[in-house]
């Protein structure tokens, strides 16, 4: 009884995967295109019959970003604009995830409503509102107006993922360690955040990813000040509207994605535990 069902599952479990294995070859052909772009001299690249593979492949346009003077500068900024914004909102958004979880008080789901409301809000439309909440605040031209923005964007959804990893911890265990002499700092620090560390890597990845590409920020509040310009903005220069360097932008995108990469390389055990218990809750 058994065999014949598991032939007649067979054929869709080969056609899941094959359309799992055209899904992963779609989204990963452009950055394929990408790289293949940076290594390609400037005829190929510029050529009328382009060809996804090259037989004299070149550093020439990994020279010119890296020659670029305030490349190094880009990249430094977009380092701490990103390590601030991921540290500030994992703590703030498990502290607060803390709260609403375990504590009862009044507008608690009003509370709860209005994160999911600011995170359907478009960037694009608050965009204006924010420019002259810097201005007045004085952050234009500084790195303050790109974390501060990012932190209230990575914040609602941070706090409804990490919700479910605090209510998913035990009272029992809560109190357990009352019984026990630990205070209630000691038991937020030492038992609960190591317990809900697998979500807070995941919403850390994604805090990361958004920071450092964002684009739209860093060309609204960076005005006149290019020392405090992010790497995104690196791309401005090689594109030139009467003559584009697609080289230069390809050889610095590809750039601006390795530590994309390495960071989810490090944290990607964690990141799919992370999302497995989000899934669970």
């Amino acid at each position: 009884m058994n065999l014949p069902r598991a032939r007649v599952r067979r054929p869709w479990r080969l056609a899941a995967e094959a359309a799992a294995l055209l899904t992963a070859v779609v989204v990963a052909f452009p950055l394929y295109w990408m790289v293949l772009s940076a290594f390609k001299p400037a005829g190929e690249i510029e050529s009328d019959r382009p060809r996804p593979w090259t037989l004299a492949p070149s550093l020439d346009s990994f020279r010119r970003v890296f020659e670029q003077q305030e490349f190094g500068r880009y990249f430094l900024n977009s380092l701490i604009v990103a390590g601030c914004v991921v540290i500030a909102s994992a703590l703030i958004a498990f502290l607060a995830a803390t709260a609403v979880t375990r504590f009862r008080f009044r507008f608690r789901t009003t509370l709860l409503i209005m994160f999911l409301v600011a995170q359907m809000v478009p960037v694009e439309a608050l965009t204006i509102p924010l420019f002259f909440l810097m201005r007045d605040f004085g952050q234009l031209n500084t790195l303050g107006s790109l974390i501060l923005p990012h932190i209230a964007f990575s914040l609602p959804f941070a706090i409804w993922m990490l919700r479910g990893f605090v209510k998913a911890v035990p009272e029992a265990l809560e109190e357990a360690a009352y019984i026990d002499g630990a205070s209630r700092s000691r038991f937020l620090w030492q038992i609960l955040f190591p317990l809900v560390l697998p979500g807070l890597v995941a919403t850390s990845v994604f805090s990361f990813i958004s920071t450092w590409n964002d684009f739209l920020f860093a060309k609204s509040f960076i005005i006149s000040d290019t020392s405090q310009s992010t790497l995104p903005m690196a791309l401005l220069v090689f594109y030139k509207p009467d003559d584009p360097d697609w080289g230069g932008v390809m050889a610095a995108s590809t750039v601006m994605t390795i530590p994309v990469l390495v960071f989810f390389v490090l944290v990607q055990r964690r990141l799919v535990s992370g999302l497995g218990g989000a899934v669970k809750d």
